[in-house]
């Protein structure tokens, strides 16, 4: 029979045993949360990486940062040669149209041209008349010499294309490549003369613009009054540092900019 000091000391052991196997217990879960807390953080950290790298490619092929004022090409964009959406060139009634053009207040004057740019200007009258542009933001702009304009009408206020409206050919734009300041030009896709769309950009300053396959963009009209009030108030603001594109010339504006109203007549 075990004596009383073989008894404890057998107590002992069980609990130095017991002891020891929650630690391993303890020390085995706590491993296994380091190596579960290691796998989901470098799960994130991949996540992470591979948003920023598609934000970067969206914001540089179809954002404010595209190197030239158009938006990119969408995947659903109508094949060249042909109209969709726009109505028919005769709706300009081949006269010069007159209107305002409200952006954050700021009441423009405008002419548009529909002699040279019938199809172009067609495709403002029938916005005018169904309301489209009240709402859609200016995203993208530019303010360095020889570089600058303010882009507004995208659809969805990123500067992808509308693949129900589109239109062609490149209408009335200057053989020098140089658009006055006040100039309004319609955004195209590059390459492509068929992707005119509700996208336009006012040059604030005297740009040349280089072209490409497709030739120049498209001048619909000009700003008559208020363009030194747009300046002031918006582009001269500058560019949104942390929205800027990755040429480092164009970004949206550090002025959060929306049209309010458009009338023709």
């Amino acid at each position: 029979m075990a004596t009383s000091r073989q008894q404890r000391e057998q107590r002992e052991a069980r609990d130095r045993l017991q002891r020891y196997t929650a630690r391993q217990e303890v020390n085995a879960h706590q491993t296994k949360r380091r190596l579960r807390d290691n796998i989901l953080a470098i799960a994130g950290v991949l996540v992470v990486g591979a948003l920023a790298a598609t934000t970067q490619i969206f914001y540089f092929t179809a954002g404010p940062g595209a190197p030239t004022p158009e938006p990119s090409a969408s995947v659903s964009a109508p094949p060249t040669g042909t109209n969709v959406g726009a109505p028919d060139a005769a709706l300009a009634e081949s006269r010069v149209w007159t209107g305002t053009l409200t952006i954050n207040g700021i009441a423009l004057g405008i002419e548009l041209d529909g002699v040279n740019a019938p199809q172009a200007t067609a495709g403002w009258v029938q916005a005018a008349a169904t309301d489209y542009y009240p709402g859609k933001t200016c995203h993208r702009m530019a303010t360095t010499s020889g570089f600058a304009f303010l882009q507004c009408g995208s659809l969805d206020g990123t500067g992808a294309s509308d693949p129900s409206f589109s239109y062609g050919p490149i209408e009335n734009a200057p053989e020098s490549g140089v658009y006055p300041a006040g100039t309004i030009a319609m955004a195209r896709s590059a390459g492509d003369a068929y992707s005119n769309g509700h996208q336009f950009f006012i040059v604030t300053d005297s740009t040349t613009l280089g072209t490409d396959e497709a030739g120049g963009y498209t001048v619909v009209g000009k700003v008559t009054s208020g363009l030194e009030n747009l300046i002031d108030q918006i582009t001269s603001k500058g560019i949104d540092p942390e929205q800027i594109g990755p040429d480092g010339q164009s970004g949206a504006p550090l002025v959060p900019a929306s049209i309010r109203a458009l009338t023709l007549r």
